[in-house]
């Protein structure tokens, strides 16, 4: 299956760089390209990407901004963060906003693919360091709608970096259904990415963050 990706960057040559490397993998198809947050949103209302890779640091309108009227509008559609600094106050912004996951500019090849077939699976990938950071960051609401027990098995191998696959094989349940549960887990902890939710499972001790 063919994963369809919207590159965003304020460089062209950014974009034409990712473009020429992706372009040699044979399940990735880039749809469209964008220069700001405002035409990427556009473009994700039209060409329902599965995954974007977004610059952070735009003119017009920047990544973050962008990152959270996508994924309330789309949320079939995973964002990943592209950003030149891990320090920067706008990558914490960004998981806030609902991004999957980011990466720095610098990340090798290998590690840029990994990352996006992690996102158009919906797996959490997380750093132990980034991890760490984004806890004492990115906050759950202090007293979410209790899960059910199915939800709460749900959230623990999201947090684990399982996709829907994964976890509908691992629950003997279907894929539909826990599409379901995944949706059930956003709106009672009030968040729009699994990577919130991931951070919420490890803030209340229902799992240890710690894969690579």
């Amino acid at each position: 299956m063919t994963t369809r990706l919207l590159l965003v960057d304020d460089h062209a040559v950014v974009r034409q760089g990712l473009k020429m490397f992706l372009k040699a993998e044979s399940d990735f198809e880039v749809v469209g390209e964008a220069a700001n947050g405002l035409q990427a949103i556009e473009m994700v209302r039209q060409l329902k990407p599965d995954v974007v890779l977004m610059d952070l640091l735009m003119p017009t309108m920047g990544g973050v901004e962008a990152i959270g009227i996508i994924r309330r509008e789309m949320p079939e559609t995973e964002v990943i963060a592209l950003t030149s600094v891990l320090e920067d106050s706008s990558v914490i912004g960004a998981i806030k906003a609902g991004a999957i996951g980011y990466l720095l500019k610098d990340t090798d090849g290998p590690e840029l693919l990994r990352a996006i077939r992690a996102a158009a699976d919906g797996q959490v990938q997380l750093s132990p360091k980034a991890a760490a950071r984004l806890m004492r960051e990115v906050r759950a609401p202090e007293s979410p709608e209790k899960l059910t027990e199915r939800e709460t098995e749900v959230l623990r191998l999201i947090a684990q970096g399982l996709a829907n696959k994964e976890i509908a094989n691992t629950l003997s349940i279907g894929e539909k259904t826990v599409k379901t549960h995944v949706s059930n887990i956003f709106s009672k902890l009030g968040v729009v990415s699994r990577t919130q939710a991931a951070l919420y499972a490890a803030n209340i001790g229902l799992v240890t963050l710690s894969h690579d």
